[in-house]
């Protein structure tokens, strides 16, 4: 396993991982700072739509035109939308009420007295998370991979986009069980299918490393993160927060990204 698997899977870790903070904030906040959750999804949309449509797709239509010329272009595309198709099934398999983009607030849970519905709408976000979080980890992985300075901003922004997650498995946990250690431990576990993901990318692509494979993962990265951000991020930052800040909150995420590439590369 080479430095830069290596640095692409930590990444992916402390991504999935990131569950955790919002399992702490759960227990620290007295309300949800919705306004700051509204700006920090639409940043995590910029960074996944600029990097997308800057970076992941454009490597793959070089890689893949030197291998298939004009043809390469049209796989490239293929591929990114196969990317889409992967993640809309995967969110397909996510019961509606239980989708763990769906933010719980904290000052609402602790108004709920039947603590057996909440234990278990913890535990099934919890696993509507590890089952959302796959597409999520390879995407983070495949990115890292590519590119290192490319990998670190996709991983930041993953990584905010699932504080919120964790708080929709932490705060039912806490209020229906009383316990912290298990509704942290939980939120934690829900996190780590993005590392599970990364794992899976490397067993399953990196044997039959290339070009054209290389091509390919990196398309249907793209697509995954193109869907994430517009199914998931824009619409949660458009409802938790007024129209103009998930706007600034894009614009930022993109102006970040711009700047990471141009000075690190």
């Amino acid at each position: 396993m080479d430095k830069t698997v290596l640095i692409a899977f930590s990444l992916t870790l402390i991504a999935g991982l990131s569950t955790g903070i919002g399992s702490l904030i759960s227990f620290f906040a007295k309300k949800t700072n919705t306004k700051m959750l509204s700006f920090s999804l639409g940043l995590s949309a910029g960074v996944m739509i600029y990097v997308s449509f800057v970076e992941m797709l454009p490597n793959a239509f070089e890689l893949l035109e030197n291998e298939y010329a004009k043809t390469g272009t049209w796989y490239s595309v293929l591929a990114f939308f196969v990317g889409i198709a992967i993640s809309l099934i995967i969110d397909k398999l996510v019961p509606e009420k239980e989708n763990p983009h769906e933010v719980r607030f904290v000052e609402s849970m602790n108004k709920e007295v039947d603590k057996s519905k909440l234990h278990r709408l913890g535990v099934i976000t919890a696993i509507a998370i590890t089952v959302h979080n796959f597409p999520e980890g390879i995407a983070t992985f495949m990115a890292a991979y590519s590119n290192i300075e490319t990998g670190i901003p996709v991983a930041l922004a993953i990584a905010i986009h699932n504080i919120p997650e964790g708080i929709a498995v932490a705060v039912p946990i806490y209020y229906a069980t009383g316990s912290k250690s298990k509704a942290m431990r939980l939120s934690f576990l829900s996190g780590l299918a993005e590392p599970l993901g990364a794992i899976i990318a490397y067993l399953i692509i990196m044997p039959f490393i290339n070009d054209v494979v290389l091509g390919i993962s990196f398309a249907i990265t793209a697509g995954i993160m193109v869907f994430i951000s517009f199914d998931e991020l824009l619409p949660g930052a458009q409802k938790y927060g007024n129209h103009h800040i998930p706007t600034y909150g894009v614009v930022i995420g993109m102006a970040i990204m711009a700047f990471s590439l141009l000075i690190l590369n």
